[in-house]
């Protein structure tokens, strides 16, 4: 089954820190079982990991487009890499 994971390393620009960005990209992953981790990084970005199923990955990554409801998302730039069996999703500080 290992063999099918994807992981996917994002950061996203915008007004996404303060906005509840970090708590909506955790419930999100949980919600299509997508392992991984999100925080805040010091230049105002999120940084993010999703890994799991392509198609999953993949909803990650587009969900990011919009995020919070109170975001503004001006760009996310995606690196896919290989996976390091990530294990659930939680936000780092």
């Amino acid at each position: 089954m290992s063999d099918d994971r994807v992981r996917a390393h994002v950061h996203v620009t915008g007004r996404v820190q303060g906005v509840y960005y970090r708590a909506s990209t955790r419930d999100a992953a949980r919600a299509r079982d997508v392992d991984g981790w999100v925080k805040n990084l010091d230049d105002g970005r999120v940084e993010a990991v999703f890994e799991g199923p392509e198609d999953a990955v993949e909803e990650m990554v587009e969900w990011c487009h919009t995020g919070s409801e109170a975001a503004d998302v001006e760009d996310v730039a995606v690196e896919y890499e290989g996976p390091e069996q990530e294990s659930g999703f939680r936000v780092r500080w």
